[in-house]
């Protein structure tokens, strides 16, 4: 397609594209959502969002764990907090500090909640962010944690895609769009500003510029009581990072709005690497080899030993064939190391000490579940809290302070019978020869007579990008909505993720990307060997770049499926760029305005490769009016250009919902509804 018919659709708000969307949704709510069976499902897929026995999840700041909560009550939600003591009871008391619904109400605005920053030590004041709709812009208001309401003469900025992060009662590091120039060519802050209370943000102090082909800029203060220190810096594309100490040549702190008074050392380690400070070290992760170091690496320094030139680091993780690093979190005095071994977790513990860093088991994760911290106070303690799950198993919250043993504090409840069911870990070979694992949640062979169960309705998901892991967890809609009516769950850990470290990532980006669809349709041909599952009643969901999978699916191994759903996706490949924030992207796919990465895009380009003689099985692409991230352009068009081939293809389109698709569980569980009455609609088995 060199000229594209459908471009009209790329206008957002347009009266003609928003009355066609208007005529889709009409279509799609007439075919999936008639009839007691949808309205029963979507009833209790909001009974499992809404059930109030889940787990509040918190983040400690001083004595207080704060948490936003949705139930039936607060669709909106509320943001509250308590004690750890009253925390640990079956029903805590919360305070509530914010009503979403009722400012909603009050405003007339369709307010969602996107976080709080709290002020730290004095955990005094707190930076709200709002969005309308669910989409990536917020404005931004200061609250009195005291009063319980919004600071009238406070910090305060209109809508917009905004960084801002305290530095202390009375300045914050800022970057948002202040007219043009000041935005980036992906729609992100280019620079940051330091912002003095009671003065207006354009006359902020600009500390830190950024190109206009960056991805964006960003400031961070690190308030560690005797490690105070700032950062700024840049992210030129979406995987590298040029980070700088910010040091004041004059020692005050250059807040008060005068020029020319900090300069900028540069942390220099491999652009691609992550940096972070933890008190005396700088930890830092590695994509690419360093100091004779493998990527995957994770290397300590001492922080200022690192400044003056020293490059001795301590490895405190090297990753094999099996392992990789997923992440870590720092408590006072330690470094809680979380790995995946063929993407299981493994949780140690790291203690500096004048021999090295000590090592020890953290907790026992049960085989093919995760475990993850979601939460530290790394400032005051070596308190933590570690949530443990897996396909079939709920979540268990643990609460634990290093060198003592762990209490459960929260168990999730069960939302479906697992009776009968099992995970299995299988490995499917790729056209190249790697081994590709996906975990199967289904029914479980060793139950049936003969050891083997019949083909079945079998639901694949897939992501395979921007490191990306796709790890186990319990979902209580999965469970309602697929395998507690018979169906079989698949997760496929191909390449483009981070199960594997750098190398998984790194292998299928730019040219390499259709790897990750091989790495796909390998998983789905496995599945029918291992008589899983037969092309017919074999079903894939993916969203986002997820969606770019499904879209390849579509066109490049349409005999192996039965039903595509297709979310919020990326599908027009030569013009992403042009889209949103989808310049950011050029380091994962490539720029469609090279010579060089074009006719890669082109050759896989979902939107471009569909073809009228070719047969597809049925489509459902959904998206929002109000995703400002992931453009509905591309779900639109393909729509159209499916039906004007003559496919089957049925397209919705919410109004808000941002990236996410959903603003409240209302709509979760209407999109959730919509996919799998979609999917049982054309798998078969038992819907309701």
């Amino acid at each position: 397609m060199t000229d594209d018919p459908f471009l009209w659709l790329e206008d957002v708000d347009g009266a003609d594209a928003l009355a066609w969307v208007a005529e889709r949704n009409a279509e799609t709510r007439a075919a999936l959502t008639e009839g007691p069976g949808f309205r029963a499902l979507q009833t209790e897929l909001r009974e499992v969002l809404d059930d109030t026995g889940r787990i509040p999840y918190t983040t400690r700041r001083g004595e207080f764990l704060y948490s936003f909560w949705r139930d039936a009550g607060h669709p909106k939600g509320v943001w509250r907090r308590t004690t750890l003591d009253r925390y640990r009871e079956d029903d805590p008391e919360w305070e509530v500090l914010l009503d979403v619904d009722a400012l909603a109400a009050g405003e007339g605005e369709g307010w969602v909640w996107a976080g709080a920053a709290v002020r730290y030590p004095d955990y005094g004041r707190a930076l709200v962010r709002l969005s309308r709709d669910g989409s990536d812009a917020v404005c931004v208001r200061e609250f009195d944690l005291g009063t319980k309401a919004f600071v009238e003469d406070g910090f305060r900025l209109p809508e917009a895609k905004t960084n801002v992060g305290w530095i202390d009662e009375d300045h914050v590091f800022l970057g948002t769009d202040f007219g043009p120039g000041t935005m980036t060519d992906s729609g992100y802050p280019r620079t940051v500003r330091r912002w003095r209370r009671g003065t207006a943000p354009e006359q902020a102090e600009l500390v830190f510029e950024a190109a206009a082909g960056d991805v964006s800029a960003f400031g961070w203060h690190d308030a560690t009581p005797g490690f105070e220190r700032s950062f700024v810096g840049c992210r030129p594309t979406f995987f590298t990072t040029e980070v700088f100490l910010l040091s004041d040549t004059d020692g005050t702190g250059g807040t008060d709005g005068a020029g020319g008074r900090v300069r900028l050392v540069k942390v220099d380690v491999p652009a691609d690497a992550d940096v972070d400070a933890w008190r005396e070290w700088l930890l830092v992760t590695l994509r690419t080899p360093w100091l004779g170091q493998p990527a995957g690496s994770l290397l300590a320094f001492d922080f200022d030993g690192f400044l003056a030139g020293e490059r001795s680091p301590q490895v405190l993780f090297v990753p094999d064939a099996h392992t990789a690093l997923a992440g870590f979190s720092p408590t006072r005095r330690h470094l809680i190391l979380n790995t995946f071994a063929d993407v299981s977790t493994r949780m140690e513990v790291l203690t500096p000490g004048p021999d090295g860093w000590a090592r020890r088991p953290l907790a026992d994760v049960p085989p093919l579940a995760c475990a993850t911290v979601t939460d530290t106070d790394a400032d005051v303690s070596d308190e933590y809290f570690l949530d443990v799950d897996s396909y079939l198993r709920p979540s268990t919250l643990y609460r634990g302070e290093i060198g003592a043993d762990a209490e459960i504090l929260k168990s999730a409840p069960a939302h479906f019978d697992a009776t009968g069911l099992s995970v299995r870990q299988y490995f499917a070979t790729s056209p190249d020869g790697t081994a590709v694992p996906y975990f199967v949640v289904g029914p479980d062979p060793a139950a049936a007579p003969d050891g083997e169960c019949d083909p079945g309705p079998t639901l694949l998901y897939g992501y395979g990008g921007f490191e990306v892991s796709m790890v186990p967890s319990y979902s209580g809609v999965t469970g309602r909505a697929w395998l507690g009516r018979g169906g079989t769950y698949v997760v496929a850990n191909i390449r483009g993720g981070g199960e594997y470290g750098p190398r998984w990532h790194q292998a299928a980006l730019g040219a390499d990307r259709v790897l990750a669809f091989e790495d796909f349709a390998a998983v789905a041909a496995d599945l029918i060997a291992r008589g899983i599952t037969t092309p017919s009643r074999l079903g894939i969901a993916g969203g986002s770049n997820g969606g770019l999978l499904m879209g390849a699916m579509l066109t490049r191994y349409p005999e192996l499926f039965g039903a595509i759903v297709v979310h919020v996706p990326l599908l027009d490949m030569l013009r992403f760029h042009r889209l949103l924030a989808g310049a950011s992207w050029m380091a994962e796919y490539g720029d469609p305005d090279s010579e060089a990465d074009r006719p890669h895009l082109a050759e896989y380009s979902p939107y471009h490769n569909l073809a009228a003689g070719q047969m597809y099985p049925p489509v459902l692409l959904t998206t929002s009016t109000r995703d400002d991230r992931v453009h509905p352009g591309h779900a639109r068009k393909t729509a159209a250009r499916l039906r004007e081939l003559g496919h089957p293809v049925l397209f919705h389109e919410h109004t808000g919902g941002g990236h996410a698709g959903a603003t409240d569980n209302e709509q979760s569980a209407f999109n959730q509804a919509l996919t799998h009455t979609f999917l049982w609609r054309h798998l078969g088995g038992r819907a309701t």
